[in-house]
């Protein structure tokens, strides 16, 4: 965002501008906040998120206490230039009560479909077990003992996998990839790889494939 996109920003008689905040993995929208022109400013030089208090009537940094820091990854305005779109990396919860996203009562729910998970959000969970530690959590557990033992489970799993296939085995198949996809996520986001970066990764030789053919 340049100096002359800023000039283009309409921000309220209080000076503020609301800011939804979004997790660049998932698209979960973590929270709803307010930036003044001196928080947005702080926001795209550090890096990380700033807002203005309306009740405390002061600046305040995302994760200056708690930890729950938020890396921004993209900043993006509305068609009325009055509101923004505010895309991060968390660093842990974004809710002051310890939940992923402030979001989290539902008024109104018609969805019939039965609960499922993405990739993304068992990725986003990983990533909140890492930095949450819990005891009686498995994917603490791992992340606990280090490299040596996610690598053995990623092996110990891909090798399940094979065998489940030489079996013809469908559900025993399913049930292996299951957690050979899991503990692919754990190391993923132990060695800091997103899903976003198969995806890139994933395109490119895509891109590449089709520039030979063209050719």
């Amino acid at each position: 965002m340049d100096d002359e996109q800023l000039k283009e920003l309409t921000f309220d008689k209080d000076g503020l501008i609301p800011a939804i905040i979004q997790d660049v993995r998932t698209n979960d929208v973590l929270t709803l906040a307010y930036m003044n022109k001196e928080s947005l400013a702080k926001t795209i030089e550090s890096g990380e998120t700033w807002f203005f208090s309306r009740k405390r009537q002061e600046l305040w940094h995302k994760g200056e206490t708690s930890g729950n820091r938020q890396l921004v990854r993209d900043i993006r305005y509305d068609c009325d230039a009055d509101s923004l779109l505010v895309k991060v990396a968390p660093l842990g919860p974004a809710c002051h009560t310890g939940q992923k996203t402030c979001f989290y009562h539902t008024l109104l729910n018609r969805d019939d479909t039965p609960e499922e998970i993405t990739l993304s959000e068992l990725a986003a969970l990983i990533r909140q077990r890492r930095h949450e530690a819990r005891e009686e959590s498995y994917t603490t557990y791992l992340f606990d003992k280090g490299i040596d033992k996610i690598l053995k489970k990623v092996g110990e799993e891909t090798s399940e996998v094979i065998i489940g296939a030489k079996n013809a085995d469908r559900d025993e198949i399913v049930w292996e990839m299951a957690d050979l996809t899991y503990h692919t996520l754990v190391l993923m986001e132990l060695m800091g790889v997103s899903i976003s970066d198969i995806k890139q990764e994933l395109a490119k030789r895509h891109a590449a494939k089709e520039g030979s053919a063209n050719e």
